[in-house]
């Protein structure tokens, strides 16, 4: 019986393990290799620009950066990024609230009037997958 349920369990993990994925995000199009690149991954509609999955953060060399998630459940993301160039943090905006700080999301997905919306920057992945976004 001990042997059945060991069995069992290592058949449980071995799926489980396997419906998890890495996602390779490269940014390139940076002005300059100052600051860093902030990277949110987001996970449903709901959240998109609000609360983020995961977050990680790369250096900038030639004007490009990589950051690689690993162990993320396959399913529907979304990607904002942006040129943290002062290093503060947060996306810096202006007096009326537009970004003073280079961003762009997954798909290139572009917002008229405000930020883009989620419907235009989701993706699925159901592998390892690699995404390129151009600021």
């Amino acid at each position: 019986m001990t042997k059945i349920i060991t069995i069992t369990m290592f058949f449980i993990c071995s799926i489980m393990s396997a419906q998890n994925v890495k996602l390779t995000v490269s940014v390139s199009g940076l002005k300059n290799n100052t600051g860093i690149v902030k990277v949110g991954l987001y996970n449903s509609e709901g959240t998109f620009l609000k609360t983020i999955y995961k977050s990680l953060s790369s250096e900038i060399k030639n004007n490009e950066a990589v950051v690689i998630f690993t162990n993320l459940p396959a399913g529907e993301y979304a990607i904002s990024t942006y040129h943290d160039e002062n290093n503060n943090g947060k996306l810096d905006k202006n007096m009326m609230g537009i970004p003073s700080e280079d961003y762009a999301a997954s798909n290139n997905a572009k917002g008229f009037m405000g930020p883009p919306a989620y419907k235009d920057a989701k993706f699925v992945i159901d592998k390892d997958s690699k995404i390129e976004i151009v600021l």
